[in-house]
């Protein structure tokens, strides 16, 4: 089993008003230093078999069509290492 994770960010002309909100409520809860909040979304997709091209090609078909706006979003799509991800839970 294998784990791949697509990023799914504003693009950068686009407003961000969660990210405004929370960018505000950091100094109000004693966190200093920064400057800038953006929120996006993360998708794990767990794939049964190997990762191969044409299964990255599928998941960028995913995050095209169904899991981002690409109008007003960017995507990354990545294959997460599975032993790190295990030590991270």
């Amino acid at each position: 089993m294998a784990r791949v994770v697509v990023d799914v960010m504003p693009k950068p002309e686009i407003l961000d008003p969660q990210g405004k909100a929370v960018l505000g409520a950091l100094p109000r809860l004693g966190f200093s230093g920064v400057t800038d909040v953006r929120q996006g979304k993360r998708f794990e997709l767990e794939i049964d078999g190997e990762i191969t091209d044409a299964v990255l090609a599928e998941v960028e078909k995913m995050a095209e069509t169904l899991l981002s706006n690409p109008v007003i979003e960017n995507y990354a799509v990545r294959v997460e290492d599975s032993v790190a991800a295990e030590a991270a839970r």
